[in-house]
C-alpha cells in the first residue's frame, strides 16, 4: 500500500466527484454471490467450492465446447493455406517441456528461467524485453546479448510495485500499469541498473483488487489503452469506467472510455493491416462449468458495449440481469473461447518463421481454469481469420502445461512475436517464459 499524500487526498475528492472515475457503486450484486476471489486465480476450496448451478450448467453447446475442443483436425482451419495442427509430441526434450504438444515441425525450449511470476511482456526496438509481474509486484527486463533465442542476464528492475502486471513502450520510455495508477520510466534502456523515480502518469484509476490488474498497450492512434476490469464477479455498476476499455493521451490526459461491457479483458491487439482491436474477455462465475464461454472480441470503432453484466458469450442471458437488457442489444463475440480458461495475451502472427497460413493469424495465451470441476485451458491457442475481420477457427496450438490428472505446472499468460518470427510465451506458475520456433516438417 503507498503512502497517502496531500495529492492523493485531492485526487480522492476528484474520484468521488467524477462520474467516470469514481470508487466502486454498483447498483446490485447477486445475493448469492460469496466470497470475492479473482477468477483469473488458483482459487481457495475452502471459500470458493467451485462452479455453482450444476456442473454443465445446462447449455449442450458449450458442454461441447468445453469437453471436444481440444480435438483438432488435420487441415480444419479455413485460411488460404490449411494449416496441419495435429499435436504431436516430443519425448527428447528435457523434463518439463517434454510433456508440451505442437503441430508437426515446431519446438519449444526456454527463453529465461526464473523470472518470478512472469506475466505481460514488450519488447523494445533493441532488443530488452520488459516483464510484469501481478503477485510478486517485481518488474524484469531480459536481455539476449547475441540473439541466440536465449536470455543472457536478466536484471530485476524493482520489486516494490503494486501488481504491475501491464508494460508498454513509448519515445524510450517505460510504461507500467500498477492497480490504480500508471507509471512512465524515462530513458528506460539508459537506467537499467539503477531505475530512476518514475512518473506518475495518472493515478485516477479506481484501486479495486478485484479484477484490478490491467494489460496495458499502445494503439495505433498512439493513445494508451487501459482497461478496468469488473470489481466484483457479476454485478451493475454506475461509474461508467468499470467493466471497460479506456483510453489516454500519453501524458495521462484525454480520458475516455472505448468499449463498454468488458468484464475482464488481461490482452489485446490490433490487426496488423486493418488496426482494428481484439480483446479477450473473461466470463463470470457460477454458472456452471460450462457457461458462459470465454470471449474474443473486435472493437473496430469506439462506443461498443460486449455485453456485461447483461448477456455472456452472446446468447447466455445473465440470470440476475438479464432481464434488464437483451442480448440482441449488444455485440457478440467474434469467437466463443472455452469456457473459464481465462483467455489472457493475444497477438497476431506476424513473423515469417512459420509457415505462411499462420500470417496474421491470432494467438492466445490461456491461463487456465481456476474452479472448474474439471480444469480447462493451460494452453496457446489459434484463433484463424479470414478477410481480417472473421474468426473462423479455434485451435489448441501448444499443450501439456496440464497434466491428466488435472494438476498443472505451468499457466501461459502472455505472448509475444520476436523478429526473427518465433514466438514467446510467459508463464506465471513455472516463472519461466518459452521460445516457440519452427524448425521444418
Amino acid at each position: 500500500m503507498r503512502p497517502y499524500t496531500a495529492r492523493h487526498l485531492m485526487v480522492a475528492f476528484l474520484i468521488a466527484a467524477s462520474p467516470a472515475l469514481g470508487a466502486s457503486a454498483c447498483k446490485n450484486k447477486p445475493a448469492n454471490e460469496g466470497a470475492v476471489v479473482p477468477e483469473d486465480d488458483p482459487g481457495d476450496p475452502a471459500t470458493n467450492p467451485g462452479p455453482a448451478r450444476g456442473a454443465t450448467g445446462g447449455n449442450k453447446d458449450m458442454e461441447q465446447l468445453g469437453t471436444d475442443m481440444g480435438a483438432v483436425k488435420a487441415n480444419a482451419t479455413p485460411t488460404s493455406q490449411p494449416l496441419d495442427l495435429r499435436l504431436v509430441a516430443n519425448p527428447d526434450r528435457p523434463a518439463p517441456l517434454d510433456k508440451i504438444k505442437l503441430p508437426a515441425g515446431f519446438e519449444i525450449e526456454y527463453f529465461a528461467k526464473e523470472i518470478d511470476g512472469a506475466r505481460s511482456m514488450v519488447r523494445s526496438d533493441s532488443g530488452v524485453l520488459f516483464v510484469g509481474t501481478r503477485r510478486t509486484g517485481k518488474l524484469f527486463a531480459i536481455l539476449d546479448q547475441d540473439n541466440d533465442g536465449k536470455s543472457d542476464r536478466t536484471i530485476l528492475l524493482t520489486d516494490k510495485l503494486d501488481t504491475p502486471n501491464g508494460v508498454a513502450l513509448r519515445d524510450g520510455s517505460l510504461y507500467v500499469a500498477e492497480v490504480g495508477r500508471i507509471l512512465r520510466y524515462d530513458n528506460i534502456e539508459e537506467n537499467l541498473e539503477r531505475l530512476p523515480e518514475p512518473v506518475v502518469v495518472t493515478d485516477l484509476y479506481p484501486e479495486d483488487a478485484h479484477h484490478g490488474w490491467k494489460f496495458i498497450a499502445f494503439g495505433p492512434d498512439g493513445k494508451l489503452y487501459v482497461p478496468v476490469g469488473a470489481p466484483c464477479n457479476v454485478c451493475e455498476e454506475e461509474k461508467e469506467i468499470y467493466s471497460s476499455i479506456t483510453r489516454i493521451d500519453p501524458d495521462g490526459s484525454n480520458f475516455e472510455v472505448f468499449a463498454h461491457g468488458v468484464r475482464n479483458t488481461v490482452g489485446f491487439t490490433w490487426h496488423p493491416e486493418t488496426r482494428e482491436m481484439w480483446f479477450t474477455d473473461n466470463g463470470r462465475d457460477r454458472l456452471g462449468d460450462n457457461v458462459p464461454p470465454d470471449e474474443l472480441n473486435r472493437a473496430p470503432r469506439a462506443g461498443m458495449h460486449f455485453g456485461f453484466p447483461y448477456c455472456h458469450g452472446g446468447d447466455v442471458k445473465d440470470p440476475d440481469f438479464g432481464d434488464r437488457r437483451p442480448c440482441s442489444d449488444f455485440q457478440p463475440p467474434a469467437q466463443k473461447l472455452g469456457p473459464h480458461v481465462a483467455a489472457l495475451g493475444t497477438r497476431f502472427y506476424t513473423g515469417n518463421q512459420f509457415p505462411a497460413g499462420y500470417k496474421n493469424q491470432l494467438f492466445i495465451a490461456e491461463h487456465g481454469s481456476w474452479n472448474r470441476s474439471v480444469p480447462l485451458g493451460y494452453r496457446v491457442s489459434l484463433v484463424t481469420i479470414e478477410e481480417n475481420t472473421k474468426a473462423k477457427g479455434y485451435h489448441v496450438f501448444a499443450e501439456g502445461w496440464l497434466g491428466s490428472d488435472g494438476s498443472s505446472w505451468g499457466r501461459p499468460v502472455d505472448v509475444l512475436v520476436l523478429p526473427d518470427g518465433s514466438l514467446l510465451v510467459s508463464d506465471d506458475r513455472a516463472s519461466a517464459i518459452y521460445r516457440i520456433y519452427y524448425k521444418g516438417a
